[in-house]
């Protein structure tokens, strides 16, 4: 049903998942289908990406057939992949125009709840779905909530890998930016990895739904989220192949010897200037601990033992004034990929 490369320990999987699909054609804007065009963008995509010898690449679908939301999940879940990534096109009945990128979690509005509404109505196609998605509602606002849950440990590489894929297509193609927002997408809510929904642009808009049932369009779509795919990958591995010089090793504490090996913090702050990491310098949170990456100090918020813990520290920070804070995980000395640890646990 679907395709797999061989994978190496050092490999990075990304699951490219072309929505809808057979019976479910999407949205059919100025009679197009994005069920095909969908398609065409995810093939696209992962022949760009297929030139990385370090990128291993797997479908949910490569031909026009219908997969059921949560075995799109569960091929992603098998494949142990490091990012998922599905593709779709929006529809409105008014003129707007722009791509989009979301991410699991609560709709602030309703229009964001109309899209994840139209996304996630597919399962009234499938056979015992009841069943399958444990009585979920796709017209009841309130079953998303139980939806949120279960992504929240991805949620702050999603993030950044949803706004990586957002920015190239404002700084690429020039694309209305219409920001990383949150949405209750049930594709998204079985994935144990970083996931993002694309929303490549509205079929309705007869400008726009022309241009991305053409070639052309497709072409510079694809490209634009393969580049931001790669740009991501290599954020990640960034703080791993630095080279990682821990100024303060007289802060230990026994959470560090931990059965499973890594140690959660939360980073709170970067800079080219090296600050005494004591409490009073950072609104009174302790321990803190500096670490030097190239060029940059970052400053770390804790040794926690689970990623619970670390969550809280996280809000810990966010009512101190620090918003940009985010989980990092650590192995020993080393910085490691957070879904990594999140897996061995």
């Amino acid at each position: 049903m679907y395709a797999q490369e061989s994978k190496s320990d050092d490999t990075f999987t990304v699951v490219l998942d072309a929505g809808h699909g057979g019976k479910d054609s999407g949205n059919r804007g100025n009679q197009y289908y994005e069920k095909h065009i969908a398609l065409n963008v995810t093939l696209k995509i992962g022949a760009i990406l297929k030139k990385n010898s370090d990128i291993n690449i797997i479908y949910t679908r490569k031909s026009d057939v219908f997969i059921p939301l949560n075995k799109r999940a569960d091929i992603a879940n098998t494949s142990k992949a490091d990012l998922f990534v599905s593709i779709h096109c929006d529809a409105h009945n008014s003129n707007a125009y722009g791509a989009g990128t979301f991410v699991l979690g609560l709709h602030e509005n309703d229009r964001n709840f109309r899209i994840a509404q139209k996304e996630n109505s597919v399962i009234f196609l499938e056979e015992d779905y009841e069943k399958n998605y444990d009585g979920f509602d796709p017209n009841n606002p309130e079953s998303v909530i139980s939806l949120v849950l279960m992504q929240e440990t991805y949620l702050d590489q999603s993030i950044q890998a949803a706004n990586t894929i957002q920015q190239s297509f404002v700084r690429n193609l020039k694309r209305k930016n219409r920001t990383v927002k949150q949405a209750g997408f049930l594709v998204l809510r079985n994935t144990y990895m970083p996931s993002v929904l694309v929303e490549l642009g509205f079929l309705t808009n007869k400008i726009e739904g022309a241009y991305l049932n053409s070639k052309k369009g497709q072409t510079e779509m694809s490209q634009a989220i393969a580049k931001a795919i790669v740009a991501y990958k290599n954020q990640l591995q960034f703080d791993l192949q630095e080279d990682v010089i821990f100024e303060d090793n007289s802060v230990k504490s026994a959470e560090e010897s931990t059965t499973s090996g890594y140690v959660f913090r939360v980073q709170i702050s970067a800079s080219k200037t090296a600050v005494e990491p004591k409490s009073f310098n950072f609104k009174g949170l302790s321990p803190i601990k500096r670490v030097k990456t190239g060029s940059l100090y970052k400053y770390f918020l804790g040794n926690a033992s689970s990623y619970e813990q670390a969550k809280n520290l996280q809000k810990r920070a966010i009512e101190k004034g620090y918003n940009g804070s985010f989980v990092v995980a650590f192995e020993g000395e080393e910085i490691v990929p957070l879904n990594k640890a999140l897996k061995r646990n």
